[in-house]
């Protein structure tokens, strides 16, 4: 063929391009992805081609396992983020803030006091949301899902788990809402001879106090951390050494799945006879048996919950479409933790656990669908469980799962963000049993108080009194609402409230407290604690 002149090359340049394009464009099949990951993809906006590397990584690799693996992360990636925080005025002011220049608790509320009464109100407002879809490597995930299928296929313990048990509890790349970090290869090589320590080189419990035994060494609770907005990265917990107890549980979730241990994070919203929440961890040891252990604090075996949990739940990677918020319902807000996506219930694996049906006396709004089970927790009604308002020949009622037993729960709606107390305070006895504490008006008490709060351990006996002479306290009763019976100071002998409505929920508070005083019952000429 002779030479072309310059019209015949740029033709055949064209053509050549032409046949490029449309190959690229036909040539090659179009990749099918399972609905639930086109929408996590489609929702990843430029973050969607590290998102695909890591599915076509796996696919050459030609390790189902791992594909299988990597679908599941991105599957459930919706919604896991980071979020900065700012501790802001009202006018939206930025006020710096750092609990690490207090040396205790004690100084940082008082500074905290400070800026309050200088500032106004303060609050922690969120400036920046960093969601992992929008901001994850390529290189990043396919180092967890590697390191992970190296613990669970090296470690002799892990080998037991099954693939569903490792994506939940070995797998996920976080514990909770913390910056992201590269945690694996440091705990893998920091407990790489751990076998070799320990007797029972196939048992996970002994390969979990070893690993808790260390971090113990080093990390500890502290509780200027309560006014830390976020959970802390890897390398802040390295630097810092301290921190609440979500850091606590996920500075252990990192070393013992990095190990191939199925540990995760159980937690209650809201204690039912305490004030505050709380975190914990627990490990898989077979089937779905769990043992909970305080990461950095007490390990497998030498740990129990310190007070009573109406409802316990467990901090999951995946959705949970069972969750309220996937249902159907009339009222788009759901209180507090019953909000989320990832966690299931987990009361009956650590309290003897109760159903119950509560039926509505009073007429039901028709914008409400949902009903919630409260508990008493500083001062407030705190929603902790929920069920649907169903409809029986113009009888309403909702039937609640897996309550605890021996705490008070108050049945409730949530209307316009806020808990509105539908039918007296109950407690579930166990069995079919429980009692409702509604006030008889018309057959009122005397009542002798001693206390505020039921006895500690190494505090006075049980009837002794605890109350501070000089001080004046305020008896409340429950009747849709905290109604005063009274007030009274204290001197030495115990308080008395004649003339007090009988058969209610009491609380007895001091004046300006912090409202961390328990309810209690009057039975039998004594105050029994809820």
């Amino acid at each position: 063929m002779g030479c072309l002149d310059s019209s015949q090359k740029t033709v055949l340049i064209v053509c050549l391009l032409l046949i490029i394009t449309f190959t690229a464009a036909f040539g090659k099949q179009a990749v099918s992805y399972p609905p639930e990951i086109a929408q996590v993809l489609d929702s990843a906006g430029n973050n969607r081609i590290e998102l695909e590397k890591v599915l076509s990584h796996y696919a050459a690799v030609g390790d189902s396992l791992k594909l299988k693996a990597a679908n599941f992360l991105i599957a459930n990636m919706q919604g896991h983020s980071y979020a900065s925080f700012v501790l802001m005025d009202s006018s939206k002011n930025e006020i710096p803030f750092n609990v690490l220049d207090y040396p205790n608790l004690e100084t940082l509320e008082k500074a905290f006091d400070t800026l309050e009464s200088k500032h106004g109100s303060l609050d922690f407002k969120v400036t920046k949301l960093v969601r992992d879809i929008d901001t994850i490597r390529a290189d990043f995930l396919i180092k967890q899902v590697d390191y992970a299928f190296r613990a669970w296929r090296e470690k002799p313990w892990a080998k037991k788990l099954s693939f569903d048990d490792f994506c939940n509890y070995v797998l996920p790349y976080r514990g909770s809402n913390e910056p992201l970090e590269d945690w694996r290869e440091y705990f893998w090589e920091k407990y790489k001879d751990i076998q070799s320590r320990i007797s029972d080189s196939t048992g996970p419990v002994a390969a979990a106090r070893l690993i808790n035994d260390d971090i113990m060494s080093w990390f500890t609770f502290n509780d200027r951390y309560y006014y830390h907005p976020t959970d802390q990265s890897l390398s802040e917990m390295l630097q810092n050494k301290m921190g609440r107890c979500e850091d606590m549980t996920n500075i252990t979730i990192y070393a013992m799945r990095a190990n191939g241990l199925a540990v995760t994070s159980d937690y209650t919203p809201a204690w039912a006879n305490a004030g505050g929440n709380h975190a914990w961890n627990s490990i898989l040891i077979s089937g779905a048996k769990v043992i909970p252990f305080m990461g950095a604090e007490r390990a497998p075996g030498d740990y129990s919950l310190q007070y009573k949990p109406a409802k316990v739940y467990r901090k999951m990677f995946s959705e949970q479409k069972n969750n309220l918020v996937f249902q159907p319902r009339k009222q788009p807000k759901i209180p507090g933790w019953l909000a989320g996506k990832n966690y299931i219930d987990v009361t009956s694996d650590y309290v003897p656990v109760q159903h119950t049906t509560v039926t509505f006396e009073k007429e039901v709004p028709d914008s409400v669908d949902i009903a919630y089970l409260c508990v008493f927790n500083s001062g407030e009604w705190r929603p902790v469980a929920w069920a649907r308002i169903e409809n029986d020949h113009a009888i309403k009622s909702a039937f609640f799962t897996y309550i605890g037993t021996g705490v008070v729960c108050l049945p409730a709606f949530y209307l316009n963000e806020k808990v509105v107390p539908c039918l007296p305070p109950l407690v579930l006895l166990g069995g079919y049993e429980q009692r409702e504490f509604r006030p008889a008006e018309s057959l009122t008490v005397s009542m002798s108080l001693v206390a505020t709060n039921p006895p500690k351990e190494n505090e006075p006996i049980p009837g002794s009194i605890q109350l501070v002479p000089g001080l004046e306290y305020e008896l409340f009763y429950w009747s849709d609402g905290w109604q005063s019976a009274g007030k009274n100071t204290a001197g030495t002998e115990p308080l008395v409230f004649d003339n007090v409505p009988s058969g209610c929920l009491y609380w007895l508070v001091t004046a300006g407290s912090d409202k961390e005083e328990r309810i209690f019952s009057y039975d039998n000429g004594k105050q029994v604690w809820w």
